[in-house]
């Protein structure tokens, strides 16, 4: 029988909908993705380079990185829909600057703002935990991840088409749209979850050298981190490669864009139906080689001339295929190193993995200044790939020896 307390609609004093929790992730999700296929116009627009523009992905990642670590504290402090409500205000602010901004440098500083949206991102995940109990959570956020997975497949697509039919502005205008209706169902259908028993800060940090001293912690770190980063380096460089190698428009940019999101949600998918069954290191190894191998054939047959858009974003679907293989069942390997430490290592994997999705999104952009087409884009994404592999053998063989240690 479900502990889950019966819930109605638009009523605060019941659990909120399982819509409104994805609707609230997603709002993040769609902010990253919807103005993707709009890059190479607002290049164009604020008369700049695309490595300036391109900013626009990797210091977004980097400012959602920091906030992943805070989030969550202070969420515990002054409660879930306090924080909701007040991120998604200043979202919808900061939203409206970068439609308005007359320059690149008003327009990355508004944009760096928007990633207070990353609340909703960590905050749903929470509001499970404070609803359900521990065996159930998983089960109901595997639910909001799937119906999050969705979104970055809708949003390029729909981002493609404004800006086709009335301009990169009117991106801005419709994820302001969203904010103003996700900011609504915050207010009529959320209630508050948190119990008010949060740990402060000080005693999280204090919390760190144990983390920091376990190597199969940072082993699944790293194994995210680097899967991670061969899709942010896609975020980083495809919207150049779609309009600049392949002179796609935005609207089929848009679609080419949601290919490794179809890929995601069938590892999501299988991930919820067969990690219990062969474990999540056999899952997250899998998954990584998926990744490897289709972008090293994507590779050879660019490299041999064989090459479009079909081929580029149907073989980047892989790396969405494998990604969903790897991120919850990493995510899981990083919380059940040091069980009495889960939160802190969800918040601190959580930073390093997107903070390092930054820094890949910047080196996307330069490699493409390498020349020879797509071809440095999918090289450096499997590149990184590979480190990822490496990552997850290294938490295998690391296990062995614990076993033998344990045995002796």
């Amino acid at each position: 029988m479900s502990a889950i307390p019966k819930v109605r609609f638009l009523d605060r004093s019941t659990p909120p909908h399982i819509v409104t929790l994805v609707l609230i992730a997603g709002l993040g999700a769609m902010n990253m993705s919807a103005f993707l296929p709009s890059l190479p116009a607002m290049t164009r627009f604020f008369e700049t380079e695309y490595g300036i523009m391109q900013l626009a992905v990797s210091l977004y990642l980097a400012a959602t990185a920091v906030l992943q670590v805070f989030i969550g504290p202070i969420s515990d402090r002054y409660g879930r829909r306090s924080v909701l409500l007040v991120s998604t205000g200043i979202f919808v602010v900061a939203t409206l600057g970068c439609l308005f901004a007359n320059t690149v440098e008003v327009f990355l500083f508004w944009r760096l703002v928007q990633a207070v949206v990353a609340a909703g991102l960590v905050l749903s995940r929470a509001i499970v935990r404070d609803m359900v109990p521990q065996n159930e959570a998983a089960s109901m956020i595997g639910y909001v991840t799937m119906g999050m997975a969705l979104v970055p497949m809708v949003a390029p697509m729909i981002g493609g088409a404004l800006d086709e039919a009335f301009g990169w502005q009117s991106t801005f205008w419709f994820l302001t749209a969203a904010g103003l209706g996700v900011g609504a169902l915050i207010w009529f259908d959320l209630g508050e979850t948190a119990s008010g028993e949060g740990r402060s800060f000080r005693a999280q940090f204090q919390d760190y050298p144990e983390l920091f001293g376990s190597r199969r912690f940072w082993g699944y770190v790293f194994t995210a981190a680097f899967a991670s980063g061969a899709f942010f380096a896609f975020l980083g460089g495809a919207p150049l490669v779609a309009s600049d190698v392949y002179g796609l428009s935005s609207f089929w940019a848009g679609v080419g864009f949601g290919a490794p999101a179809v890929g995601y949600a069938v590892g999501n998918f299988l991930s919820g139906r067969y990690s219990v069954r062969f474990g999540i290191n056999w899952m997250i190894r899998v998954g990584a080689w998926i990744s490897l191998g289709g972008l090293l054939v994507a590779s050879a047959l660019n490299a041999v001339g064989l090459n479009g858009p079909v081929l580029f974003f149907g073989f980047c679907t892989f790396v969405g295929l494998g990604n969903g293989l790897i991120m919850p069942n990493a995510s899981a390997g990083m919380l059940s190193v040091r069980p009495h430490l889960a939160g802190t290592a969800s918040g601190l994997g959580s930073a390093i993995m997107i903070g390092g999705g930054a820094g890949m999104s910047v080196f996307a952009g330069i490699s493409l200044a390498w020349g020879n087409g797509s071809l440095p884009l999918l090289l450096l994404m499997a590149i990184t790939t590979a480190l990822s592999v490496l990552s997850i053998h290294y938490v295998i063989a690391r296990e062995k020896q614990v076993d033998v240690s344990e045995a002796l």
